[in-house]
């Protein structure tokens, strides 16, 4: 009898470690709109670290967004990944994430990657700039988004479609930093000076520069370091924009915690785990985009494009002044 006590606190433990293991067990389920192959591999590991199993959905931000609202307080999703501060502004708009109050991502993640209230953090930057054909363009010619504008580059531009929210993003912060009227007269200018309708992708840019088609776009950097990666002697070159003003204009692929999540916890570990050094080499040099941890080295074809003075204001405002961007685009005949 005297052994009585003692099994039963042993018991009372073991169901307690029990109980933990099964709760650290649940899955944490994860809609993204970054590509499966990006994300698997940084799940597996995750799971590999912490035990904890990692689910997820992936598709376009617009259906994501739209099912998380669908399915209200019965959603699965415990967090909500997807690409350029505009998209996760809008989530945090529609009420669907919670903010995440967390001194690790506080420390790893910049203030102006991250929303100002907590609900998202930007996982990897995006650094928008300028491209160019060394055969034809002297870097000399080139300096800011603005100048793009100047009659000098009549025929020669080529840009993305104004339907993508990279660009949305891009004419959004502009508005943010020069006002309406000036960024209008901009993308005027660069309507006036298209050497060929808007493009449907940026590889798609980059590969009309190349054959001749144009000798300048804007592009994000990860798309030309793709077409690098297979072939270091790629005739396109990046240049970074505006580096005596402002500088390149950047944005994120983020994530944030949804408000209804079924397991915040283990979403919240997730998320810091995703902004460690470890995790970020993973996340953005998969892509070859830029760490948002400015801790952390990047990728060996992005170390080679060197340093940059990038633009520090909030992404945020890309969300926030996404809808008179579009508009403006719209007035400009940038289609």
């Amino acid at each position: 009898m005297r052994f009585g006590k003692p099994i039963a606190r042993l018991g009372l433990g073991l169901l307690a470690l029990i109980a933990v293991a099964a709760q650290a067990a649940e899955p944490v389920t994860v809609y993204s709109s970054r590509n499966e192959q990006l994300i698997r591999p940084l799940f597996e590991r995750f799971t590999e670290e912490t035990g904890i199993p990692v689910r997820f959905i992936t598709d376009k931000e617009g259906p994501l967004l739209a099912r998380l609202k669908a399915e209200g307080k019965n959603t699965p999703a415990d967090m909500l990944m997807t690409v350029d501060a505009g998209n996760l502004w809008q989530a945090t708009e529609q009420g669907l994430l919670a903010r995440t109050e967390s001194k690790l991502l506080e420390q790893n993640i910049p203030e102006h990657l991250r929303d100002p209230q907590g609900h998202w953090y930007g996982l990897s930057v995006r650094a928008r700039t300028i491209v160019y054909s060394p055969a034809r363009v002297d870097p000399k010619e080139l300096s800011d988004y603005a100048a793009l504008a100047d009659p000098r580059w009549k025929g020669r531009l080529c840009l993305r479609t104004s339907k993508k929210v990279y660009n949305q993003s891009l004419v959004a912060m502009m508005i943010a930093r020069d006002g309406e009227q000036k960024t209008e007269q901009v993308v005027r200018g660069w309507v006036a000076n298209l050497a060929a309708p808007p493009f449907s992708d940026d590889t798609a840019l980059i590969k009309a520069i190349a054959a001749g088609q144009c000798d300048v776009g804007i592009v994000n950097t990860y798309y030309l370091g793709r077409l690098l990666k297979d072939n270091p002697d790629y005739p396109v070159k990046l240049f970074w924009a505006d580096q005596n003003g402002a500088g390149v204009h950047v944005n994120v692929s983020g994530a944030g915690i949804t408000r209804h999540a079924p397991n915040p916890a283990a979403a919240t570990q997730l998320l810091e785990w995703l902004s460690t050094p470890e995790a970020q080499a993973l996340y953005a040099g998969n892509n070859l985009e830029f760490t948002a941890n400015p801790k952390v080295e990047q990728a060996p074809v992005v170390q080679a494009w060197g340093k940059f003075k990038s633009d520090v204001i909030n992404v945020s405002e890309a969300g926030r002044l996404q809808r008179r961007a579009v508009m403006l685009m719209d007035r400009a005949g940038y289609r």
